[in-house]
């Protein structure tokens, strides 16, 4: 009965932890990367569309992203997106290629990073705490209509910690490659 709860909460950790990956991977840390430039929208016939579903994202060396639309008349579009973005970084264009170069971070930048993605490992290390609790209280809710026993209750409770550990591990190990990417020079 309460293994259910279990899983799915343990379900829901998982999406946190992949939420929490997916958001990390947008933020830049010197090197080119693809997904820096997922959440940029652009007006495509008169709908926000997805950056990377107009056009072809390549790196073709370490610090610089290659932007290929499939249609040459978005490029002045893509190119105001870019710049209306937090992304830092100046486009140029050559008439069929947007060519973005990552400019080496600052100190004073790395520092910065390193807060905001400390914030967002905080929000997912918050929601697994929330999921543990959630869980908890309706373990209690089952002891008190009878159907689990006081035992149950606790042998639960203590499950769902073990899992709660489990995750905000993940979170931390998650933080610390970040760190250790962004502070590599």
């Amino acid at each position: 009965m309460y293994k259910d709860i279990i899983t799915k909460s343990e379900e829901h950790m998982r999406k946190s932890i992949n939420f929490l990956k997916e958001d990390l991977a947008g933020i830049r840390a010197g090197k080119a990367n693809p997904k820096l430039v997922d959440k940029i929208q652009i007006s495509y016939y008169g709908a926000m569309t997805p950056l990377n579903q107009v056009a072809n994202i390549s790196v073709p060396e370490p610090r610089a992203l290659i932007i290929q639309p499939w249609d040459a008349t978005l490029i002045k579009e893509i190119e105001k997106a870019i710049l209306g973005s937090d992304l830092g970084v100046t486009p140029s264009n050559d008439g069929k290629v947007i060519r973005l170069i990552m400019p080496q971070l600052t100190e004073d930048r790395r520092r910065d990073l390193l807060k905001l993605v400390k914030k967002e490992t905080e929000n997912a290390k918050v929601a697994i705490r929330n999921l543990r609790r959630d869980a908890n209280e309706e373990f209690k809710k089952l002891e008190k209509n009878s159907e689990i026993t006081k035992d149950d209750l606790k042998k639960a409770e203590e499950d769902m910690q073990k899992l709660t550990d489990k995750y905000g591990k993940f979170v931390e190990d998650i933080y610390k490659d970040k760190e250790k990417e962004i502070l590599e020079v």
